[in-house]
């Protein structure tokens, strides 16, 4: 699953650790090998971009 994550981010325009891949497709995900079939994966919804973590600023503030 390292080159799936890998191609995915490069799609998804983002970092490896911001990729999600679903655990329940698994194998389904494990037989993509190229960007197209990543791409599908992206639009079937078993490859996620996670959203922005946001940092608090309230206690830096006090």
């Amino acid at each position: 699953l390292k080159l799936q994550k890998r191609l995915a981010a490069s799609y998804l325009k983002c970092g490896k650790g911001k990729v999600w891949l679903d655990p329940n497709e698994v194998s389904e995900i494990s037989m993509a090998n190229s960007r197209q079939n990543i791409r599908k994966l992206v639009k079937d919804g078993f490859i996620i971009k996670k959203p922005h973590k946001i940092h608090s600023r309230s206690r830096c503030k006090k």
